[in-house]
């Protein structure tokens, strides 16, 4: 009987799944690309059949790949899109042509790896999922992949590609308990992705992560390309619905093209501006994209769970900030384009955050604080960021589950107030999903497991 996609799931969580694992060390030892260089050739490599962007970074990376997919598929070609972790299904990871994978699919591609995954001992369940990825964009005839490094950069099972451009976002302090306590250490993790001779795009860093990933350039003589430096935005034009802005290439000068993206967010104008820089430079590689396939990719991108509108009375947002660069960039950006009476913010964070720093940027907005769960292993109790909130000087109580502070909040909150989700995507999905089922509307899609 063919394999079932409930039985292709448990054999992709039968590996260690470090997304649900605390306390493991960052090393060569226990991540290194000699697992997935077997497997992959085991499976006739099947990532050498297209073209890629490889994108790394600490806040931006995902809205950052779906920007360049979106123009990508805007302008013709037969696109992929690799990113983690998923919100309600393991299905949004893998997309094709702007569409999740089908369950059949996942089915197809695991009974293809399962029996070479035997013979490569050690491997983790975000290395099968990588594997798994590529064979699918192979086996669907992708023309160009979009991917996304799931942690890091140097050691991530993805750096097995030689993409057509890299590309690092904004990078900030998060998981430095793995990938160091300094902006160097991190950008020393991060610019592990550039390869010999190919060009890689930097969002503005600060000087200290520059510095790396300029030295790391230079050493493998990749062309280095700067937004803040070699390309801007400016005249930026916001509303509840997305924002406006003229994307601006300065070194050499010519490239001048106005855009809206449909998503909120201070930081998204630079995402795009990143994501036009890339494209710009696979342009110079040959790659044909048109302006106007920018400009309408742009506008058609879609990137759930980040400052996403799900009801306008009383405002319900959820955002999946995650450490205290992006929570202080969600602050900014409720300031700017909303206001309210009394804002209730439903706050959860996985245990490896700088949860101090996120609530000192965040708390002080709230009029009512619920501390909750989210439903992942890594999840920090809310008692102790009650605790931790408190040593700050501030109030708030505990509700679980997630799905519950969320009906609460509902309940509480009058027309003229806000509700705020945010502190983790894994949150973030557990909230839609109790949204959805409070206020009737459709569920998303659910696994199986």
């Amino acid at each position: 009987m063919p394999l079932s996609y409930k039985e292709a799931l448990e054999f992709i969580y039968s590996f260690t799944d470090y997304e649900k694992l605390r306390g493991y060390r960052y090393s060569p030892e226990e991540f290194n690309l000699a697992r997935m260089e077997k497997l992959l050739e085991l499976a006739g490599n099947p990532h050498a059949s297209f073209r890629s962007f490889h994108v790394a970074g600490t806040k931006g990376k995902g809205s950052t790949c779906a920007m360049i997919e979106s123009v990508l598929r805007a302008q013709g070609y037969r696109t992929s899109l690799y990113t983690s972790p998923h919100l309600h299904t393991f299905r949004e990871r893998i997309q094709i042509a702007g569409e999740l994978v089908s369950e059949g699919d996942v089915a197809w591609a695991v009974e293809k790896l399962r029996p070479l995954a035997e013979k490569v001992e050690g491997l983790t369940t975000f290395e099968i999922i990588t594997a798994l990825a590529f064979l699918l964009f192979a086996h669907q005839g992708v023309e160009v992949a979009v991917v996304e490094v799931g942690l890091g950069g140097r050691l991530d099972a993805t750096n097995v590609i030689t993409p057509l451009v890299s590309v690092i976002t904004s990078l900030s302090f998060d998981h430095t308990q793995l990938l160091g306590n300094t902006l160097a250490s991190i950008a020393r993790e991060k610019a592990g992705i550039i390869k010999e001779g190919i060009p890689v795009v930097s969002a503005p860093q600060e000087r200290e992560a520059l510095e790396v990933i300029e030295e790391t350039a230079r050493l493998k003589g990749s062309p280095l390309i700067v937004v803040g430096e070699d390309w801007t935005w400016e005249s930026v034009e916001k509303d509840r619905e997305g924002q406006s802005f003229t994307i601006k290439k300065l070194n050499p000068p010519g490239f001048s093209l106005k855009v809206r993206v449909p998503l909120l967010g201070a930081f998204q104008p630079e995402n795009a501006t990143v994501a036009v820089a890339a494209l710009d430079a696979a342009r110079h590689r040959g790659f044909k994209i048109a302006d106007e396939a920018i400009r309408e990719g742009l506008e058609r991108v879609k990137w759930p769970g980040r400052l996403e509108i799900l009801q306008s009375s009383p405002l319900f947002i959820v955002d999946g900030a995650h450490n205290v660069e992006s929570a202080r960039f969600l602050a900014q950006s409720l300031k700017e384009l909303f206001s309210w009476n009394r804002l209730f913010l439903i706050f959860g964070a996985s245990a490896d955050k700088d949860i101090p720093g996120m609530m000192a940027e965040l708390l002080p907005l709230a009029d009512e604080v619920i501390f909750t769960r989210a439903s992942n292993p890594r999840a920090t109790s809310p008692e102790e960021m009650l605790g931790k909130a408190e040593a700050l000087g501030f109030k708030g109580r505990v509700v679980e589950p997630a799905g519950k502070a969320v009906e609460e909040a509902l309940k509480e909150a009058r027309p003229g107030d806000l509700i705020c989700v945010t502190g983790s995507l894994f949150l973030v999905a557990d909230a839609k999903e109790a949204w959805a089922v409070i206020s009737g509307k459709p569920l998303p899609p659910k696994d199986p497991i």
